[in-house]
């Protein structure tokens, strides 16, 4: 893609409308699960020690068989701390190994869609393992509690369907933290098999520069003489070309180099994302885009791989 076509004068002007914001394009974690697919964008540069805790745990394997073990319909769906496995008499549930808790990293509200670490009460830095996604907004009540809920994630493209999905299905009271667990076709007069679970079958980490989610993508981008900024370009109606407008309000200036950030050229007025995820399965390679109106910073997609 052809990002930005300019001239010094516009390139300043560029950099003069940056902002704060929480704008920023992150790892992305993608699960298969037998109740479909889903991927969330990690907040890495907002709760760095979240997500680095989360990534240990995948790396481990320990969310590979891992089951969603808590359902509370308009709420959330917990998962993260037990594993099911096949026995001579049905599903065996056991807790997964956790490491040392997690420093509490709250600053991003508790909204539909977003995922969150769960944790001991009274006891802000207590998350190991566990998180869950808001099935609605809950930061009335989880952004105040516990010194607040720490947000690492949101669930991106069609995934809540998979959890509001989930959110419907029969709950059974296993005992102990399996209290409210979703159920798929169990007859709670039988003994549970591991396909009565909802289960997680894998999880695969992307580190893709952007990602294109609702209309918008969001990259982390260098802009010469070592300035980095966090940006949102949003999806603008065309007839005859695929256009992006930059969101002024997104714009984040970075105090370190990311290490997989696009590069603007202000001499050729291009800018080139290195990949970017565009849905659960599909990404695109060295985009570019061109400067095509600087009034209003909208830029032209000009190709991709």
């Amino acid at each position: 893609m052809s990002f930005f076509r300019n001239d010094s004068s516009v390139f300043i002007i560029f950099f003069l409308l940056l902002c704060s914001s929480l704008v920023q394009a992150n790892p992305v974690a993608c699960f298969n699960t037998n109740m479909g697919n889903f991927c969330m964008e990690l907040f890495e540069r907002q709760t760095p020690k979240t997500v680095a805790n989360f990534r240990d745990y995948v790396d481990s394997g320990a969310y590979v068989q891992n089951i969603f073990h808590r359902s509370v319909p308009g709420f959330v769906v917990q998962g993260g701390g037990f594993t099911v496995a096949d026995s001579d008499t049905g599903a065996k549930v056991s807790a997964i190994n956790t490491f040392d808790p997690v420093e509490n990293e709250f600053g991003i509200s508790n909204t539909r869609g977003t995922v969150a670490m769960a944790k001991l009460g009274n006891d802000p830095n207590s998350a190991t393992s566990q998180w869950f996604v808001n099935l609605a907004d809950n930061s009335a009540n989880l952004d105040f509690q516990n010194e607040g809920f720490t947000v690492f994630a949101k669930v991106l493209y069609n995934g809540m369907t998979v959890f509001d999905a989930i959110a419907v299905l029969q709950r059974v009271n296993f005992g102990g933290a399996l209290s409210s667990t979703p159920t798929i076709d169990f007859d709670v007069t039988q003994t549970p098999e591991v396909e009565n679970f909802v289960v997680i079958n894998s999880v695969d980490i992307h580190d893709v520069t952007g990602v294109f989610d609702d209309g918008a993508v969001s990259f982390a981008v260098e802009a010469g003489e070592n300035r980095f900024f966090d940006v949102r370009l949003n999806l603008v109606p065309a007839d005859n070309s695929t256009l992006f407008e930059l969101d002024p309000a997104s714009i984040e200036s970075l105090s370190t180099a990311p290490a997989n950030r696009a590069v603007f050229s202000a001499q050729e007025g291009l800018l080139t994302i290195p990949s970017v995820m565009i849905n659960e399965t599909k990404i695109v390679n060295n985009v570019v885009l061109s400067l095509t109106d600087p009034a209003v910073f909208q830029f032209t997609l000009v190709g991709f791989e």
